[in-house]
């Protein structure tokens, strides 16, 4: 009878160890909890491409037809990320500098996109950053000279729209990409949307 207790009562302290390992994030090395285990579709997937353009390296080129966003690493290479672009019309078009970078960046919508999508009006006086927040993880903000065009490479809590045309005009990663091109992208970077 006492093995039977004994048993039992080490089976009660695991559970609750499973349950509060379960209820805490996990942090990796870069020191982001990490978001989703949703698995994008290996064609979206963070890899190391050859690359043919001309763009010298450490230049961001996002392909909206393609869903691709390639970070220029030279010798005819680039890492090759899958995004989520604008919904037709959009999306921003032409060339830009990373003005600024976030960290689990705040988000506020546009007085364009409450008239756009009127729900979005719930959230006119703005999101704190964190898991919920539509940026994600990290945000690199699109400039041109000293403007912001209000435009953003951001992380996303929404990972299964990779791939797809959904959003209001910013460019979508999975948080792990965006972590990714947030530590490799320093301010000042030239991005190039086509």
């Amino acid at each position: 009878m006492d093995r039977n207790f004994m048993t039992r009562r080490g089976l009660v302290f695991l559970g609750l160890g499973l349950l509060a390992s379960g209820c805490s994030s996990t942090f990796g090395s870069t020191g982001y909890p990490s978001m989703s285990t949703y698995r994008v579709a290996s064609q979206y997937r963070r890899r190391q491409v050859a690359y043919e353009g001309n763009e010298p390296p450490g230049t961001i080129v996002v392909n909206t037809s393609e869903r691709y966003l390639y970070l220029v690493e030279g010798g005819g290479q680039a890492i090759r990320y899958g995004v989520a672009v604008g919904e037709e019309g959009l999306t921003f078009r032409g060339e830009a500098t990373v003005g600024r970078k976030a960290e689990w960046p705040s988000w506020r919508p546009t007085d364009d996109m409450i008239r756009r999508k009127p729900r979005l009006a719930q959230y006119a006086g703005g999101v704190e950053g964190g898991p919920h927040n539509p940026l994600g993880a990290a945000a690199l903000y699109l400039y041109q000279g000293n403007q912001d065009t209000m435009y953003r490479l951001h992380g996303t809590n929404e990972p299964w729209s990779i791939g797809h045309a959904v959003s209001n005009g910013c460019v979508r990663l999975t948080n792990e990409d965006i972590i990714d091109l947030y530590s490799r992208a320093p301010v000042g970077t030239r991005v190039k949307v086509i």
